[in-house]
């Protein structure tokens, strides 16, 4: 697929492919996947009307944050992809040097751990919902500019208490791994069938 001399109608259809397996794909790196310039991807982009990579999290994250009951939108930390209530959530956080220290150029933990932690509130089916442990380990550096791709999932719910496992990757390696206890204050858990 990267070969170069691709004709320009089989690198659309193949640009198409893979936004379909990985709509959060950036301009970057589908360049070097094509071996063709960034402008190129962007006026192949403009061609199809395929909008940039901001307007594709920004219109999928906008039908999730409908279905949270845990916490508003905006205190989801990063744009919220995929969510299945009690079940699992995926959002992705884009980070620059605001989010790092000068010296290191390396991302403060703590922006790391609020995309977990918030991830891990929005998933729960409950309309209060707190962290009530969480045992996290932090596995790699994340450097100002790294996309962070956060994925959780409900592993078991006992009573009021869920249990939820946060993965966080950069360029599919994991940086950080947590798994959280919440507690539902509220008994108004979504009714079953």
């Amino acid at each position: 697929m990267g070969k170069k001399g691709m004709s320009k109608r089989d690198r659309q259809k193949n640009l198409l492919k893979k936004l379909k397996i990985d709509p959060f794909v950036t301009d970057e790196e589908l360049s070097e996947a094509f071996a063709v310039s960034i402008q190129t991807i962007r006026l192949d982009r403009l061609e199809m009307g395929i909008p940039e990579l901001r307007e594709r999290i920004k219109n999928v994250a906008e039908n999730n944050y409908t279905k949270v009951k845990s916490l508003h939108g905006k205190e989801i930390v990063g744009e919220l992809i995929d969510l299945e209530l009690g079940k699992s959530g995926m959002s992705i956080l884009e980070t620059d040097s605001n989010f790092a220290f000068e010296k290191t150029d390396v991302v403060k933990g703590h922006h790391i751990f609020a995309q977990a932690e918030s991830l891990a509130i929005a998933v729960i089916d409950a309309s209060v919902a707190l962290i009530g442990t969480a045992n996290i380990k932090y596995k790699n550096p994340v450097f100002a500019g790294d996309k962070l791709i956060a994925k959780s999932e409900v592993t078991r719910t006992r009573g009021n208490k869920y249990f939820v496992w946060v993965f966080i990757k950069v360029k599919q390696v994991e940086v950080f791994r947590g798994k959280f206890i919440l507690v539902s204050l509220s008994n108004d858990k979504s009714e079953e069938d």
